[in-house]
């Protein structure tokens, strides 16, 4: 049994080891020279980092996304996390619905929009969405002291939903905390209901969050932007 297998029915699932000391060790070497803007959570549009695309473009991460997306699946944004004692924060129950587009065209279903950073986005319809997945790089071990992703397992088959759908399933099922250890992903489904808690401890979790989709256009001409 594939660790894979559970993200259809659960909508996560950590596959342990996929990415190496060394190369952590020299992507963040190369994230920390990068000149990009940097807030207090890390650093959005990080695929313009040249490593960071690298490590997104290489072949375990691209396996493990095409093993659940198909064999189209490629990385279109990646966002660096970087959570400490000095930069802390929570994160509320919520899924992950804006994706970054090329161009803006107004489509039902999709919106409200908003630019970051010279980039389109819009919040998207569950039928896009489900062509999207998220795999996070620990670059740190993520454990229950440091605030790691906590998330309601099958949540993400039930569509968008509204924020009392969200608090009220966040009092009906038991949430799962997200624990890797350094190298190891978490692949996610973007409706996945999740969160986050305040790290509890001095050291950092930085995580390399990085999305692929099944395809370039996900619906009537609107194409993903590389971000």
């Amino acid at each position: 049994m594939s660790d894979l297998d559970s993200i259809q029915e659960r909508g996560f699932a950590v596959v342990p080891g996929t990415v190496g000391r060394k190369e952590i060790d020299q992507l963040l070497g190369e994230v920390g020279r990068a000149d990009v803007a940097r807030s207090r959570a890390g650093v959005r549009h990080a695929m313009r980092i040249p490593a960071v695309a690298e490590v997104a473009r290489g072949a375990e991460l691209v396996g493990i996304a095409r093993e659940i997306l198909g064999e189209g699946a490629f990385p279109f944004r990646a966002t660096l996390f970087d959570k400490s004692a000095t930069a802390n924060w929570l994160v509320v129950w919520h899924q992950d619905t804006a994706l970054p587009l090329r161009e803006r065209r107004e489509v039902p279903g999709w919106g409200p929009w908003s630019v970051k950073e010279g980039v389109s986005y819009a919040h998207a319809p569950a039928s896009a969405l489900e062509q999207v997945v998220a795999l996070r790089v620990h670059l740190d071990d993520s454990t229950s002291e440091n605030g790691p992703l906590r998330v309601l397992p099958g949540t993400h088959t039930l569509g968008v939903l509204t924020d009392e759908q969200i608090h009220g399933l966040s009092e009906k099922i038991a949430e799962v905390e997200c624990l890797a250890p350094r190298g190891g992903v978490l692949a996610m489904r973007p409706l996945i209901v999740h969160a986050s808690s305040k790290s509890r401890i001095e050291t950092p979790r930085r995580v390399l969050h990085i999305e692929y989709a099944r395809r370039s256009v996900l619906f009537d001409g609107l194409e993903v932007a590389i971000a």
